[in-house]
């Protein structure tokens, strides 16, 4: 009987070939781009996709590609253990939108880039630039590696499918799809992976109410066991998710994510016009509100059906990953291949995080780290490079994966660095965008002394997990198990605080309790004001205020902030065109310049 524990039924032959289906129909699509666009074999055409896509694919691939199988398979569990609270970055999805579209997008827009980091160059210098790439390449290949490793290890668990074959599988089918087809196979590959992680949630929500006799059931019994109490306005920054920490530090965070981080500026960059770009960005704001209000309920679905048999305190799953996998099976099994298309809705969002992750890592090391050197390459050479740094990157990801099964309960840890990285980064970006006082010295102070600092509670926070009276976990119950185990500890999902045992109160630190305690949310806030502070003062005493007059394109314009004004597809096609012969830097790029552009006039526009 569904929901009283015990082992649930596993693959069929029609699940594994719907499973199969989807993953060669994603791979299909790269084979597709590639062969359409085989006479346009430019830089530009492979890293952004000739810069011609329109918003509302762009849109879906922005949203699919941080919904990862961590979130697949996270967010319900994190929603089951820990009650509705996570729906509430709605809030700070809304924030992060209009900030990067707002902010970032039209700067970047109007340097005309296509490594995020050639700003820090523009405005700063070199040796900022090759830190803040390098920064970028070790977060993204340790989170890809996760990325691809944690929902593996669930579904394995759960399904059976070797683990090993799965991994390599899944880091092969991304390298051709991104060798072959460059930006625009990833964009079309994420719209469909998009629709079919919806479909996921959308059959086990279904399926849940129909068992249960209605959704308004699931949500009494939500509301019964303590799942509804979102909005919780302690402002103690300790505690794990309540309404500030959420809205505040987790805007932070989205903003730290979705503004600097390769993987997203090289999607709306790739728009035709900077209306298209901020456009992509509102309806992405959507599209993240309809998967994370999916995802939660899915969670408490999961709850309505095992609140009186937890299968993980039943001992039925080893890890509270497995929850939503073992939900589907036994909810879903009865129907053939729709246990597939979940296992598949997992995949595509592990799928198109990987395949974008190895699409960024390529143009920042192409843009960073090859052509400032190689200024003289045929297009030919270009392309080969592109393509060869894809299959290079693919398994430098496989390879993170493997280190990734031997950091058992770490998962958290790797998001944690997402944000401990990714804050002093932004830190580092808005002093450059919104004082003109920073110098370089500066900003390469703050950039350090920030990272150094969240490292510190970050890794602290990892070695002495915050207590429960901090985190929060909701009663759960095995009253109604066929079978009853005891299980002392739990193990964390992949988004959420790590829930493990606590070492004992005499071995813990002072610290323990205080500083190691931040909420992980705040991590990126955290970073990203010890940077600026730390950076402006540095500055100031550096002599700051007496540097000769820069650039106004480096900085926001109040322009700029006027939601749509002047994004008329004239007006945008103008500023594009202009921007790179009115800034100095503009066209260091031979992505953005025809690719006979002689290497003196090159090295004679990259002079600062």
């Amino acid at each position: 009987m569904v929901g009283t524990g015990g082992p649930v039924a596993s693959f069929s032959v029609w699940d594994y070939v719907v499973f199969a289906g989807t993953i060669l129909g994603a791979a299909s699509i790269g084979l597709f781009q590639a062969i359409r666009g085989r006479k346009n074999t430019s830089s530009e055409e492979f890293l952004l996709g000739g810069r011609q896509m329109t918003a509302v694919p762009v849109a879906m691939s922005l949203t699919a590609s941080f919904m990862s199988g961590i979130t697949v398979i996270g967010t319900p569990a994190e929603a089951y253990r820990f009650g509705a609270a996570f729906w509430l970055f709605g809030f700070s999805y809304a924030i992060m939108s209009a900030i990067t579209a707002e902010l970032f997008v039209p700067l970047f827009y109007r340097l005309g880039i296509t490594s995020a980091y050639e700003y820090l160059e523009m405005r700063f210098n070199r040796l900022i630039r090759m830190i803040g790439t390098s920064m970028y390449i070790v977060q993204t290949a340790l989170y890809t590696g996760l990325v691809i490793y944690a929902p593996a290890l669930a579904l394995n668990q759960i399904t059976g499918l070797d683990l090993w074959g799965v991994l390599v599988a899944t880091g092969v089918v991304c390298i051709i799809y991104c060798t072959l087809g460059g930006l625009k196979a990833v964009i079309w590959t994420d719209v469909l992976q998009m629709v079919i992680m919806l479909a996921g949630f959308i059959a086990v929500i279904a399926r849940g109410a129909v068992l249960q006799g209605g959704l308004s059931v699931i949500w009494e019994d939500a509301g019964n066991g303590g799942r509804l109490d979102a909005f919780d306005f302690d402002p103690d920054p300790l505690k794990r998710h309540t309404f500030w920490t959420i809205v505040v530090g987790g805007s932070i965070m989205w903003v730290s994510i979705y503004s600097i981080n390769q993987s997203q500026v090289q999607r709306y960059i790739s728009c035709k016009t900077l209306g298209q770009a901020k456009l992509s960005l509102y309806v992405n704001m959507v599209g993240l509100w309809v998967t994370v209000s999916l995802a939660v309920f899915s969670g408490l679905t999961m709850f309505s059906i095992y609140k009186n048999c937890d299968p993980f305190s039943n001992g039925d799953i080893s890890t509270s990953d497995q929850l939503l996998p073992y939900l589907v099976m036994d909810i879903l099994a009865v129907f053939p291949g729709i246990p597939g298309l979940f296992v598949a809705a997992a995949y595509s969002g592990t799928l198109s995080t990987v395949s974008s992750s190895i699409n960024a890592l390529v143009a920042v090391t192409v843009e960073d780290f090859i052509f400032p050197f190689y200024k003289d390459l045929t297009p030919k050479q270009i392309t080969w490079m592109n393509m060869g740094l894809s299959v290079f990157y693919g398994g430098v990801c496989i390879g993170m994966a493997g280190v990734a099964s031997a950091m058992g309960s770490v998962l958290q840890a790797a998001l944690s660095i997402f944000g401990m990285i990714s804050g002093p980064l932004l830190g580092l970006y808005l002093l450059g965008m919104l004082f003109r006082t920073t110098n370089s010295k500066g900003g390469l102070t703050g950039l350090i002394i920030g990272l150094v600092l969240t490292l510190w509670v970050g890794i602290g926070a990892q070695l002495y997990p915050p207590t429960a009276d901090k985190t929060n976990p909701l009663p759960l119950s095995t009253a109604g198990c066929n079978k009853t185990m005891d299980l002392n500890s739990t193990t964390a999902t992949p988004w959420t605080s790590p829930a493990t045992m606590t070492p004992q109160a005499d071995l813990r630190p002072p610290l323990a309790d205080s500083w190691y305690s931040l909420s992980y949310v705040y991590f990126s806030t955290f970073g990203m004001l010890t940077t600026i502070v730390s950076g402006l003062l540095v500055s100031i005493i550096t002599g700051g205020c007496k540097q000769k007059k820069m650039n106004s394109d480096l900085f926001v314009r109040k322009s700029d902030l006027i939601c749509f004004s002047g994004c008329s597809d004239s007006k945008a096609s103008d500023d594009t065109e202009k921007a790179p012969t009115d800034l100095h830097m503009g066209i260091d790029n031979k992505a953005f310049t025809e690719m006979d552009v002689k290497s003196k006039e090159s090295e004679n526009a990259t002079k600062l």
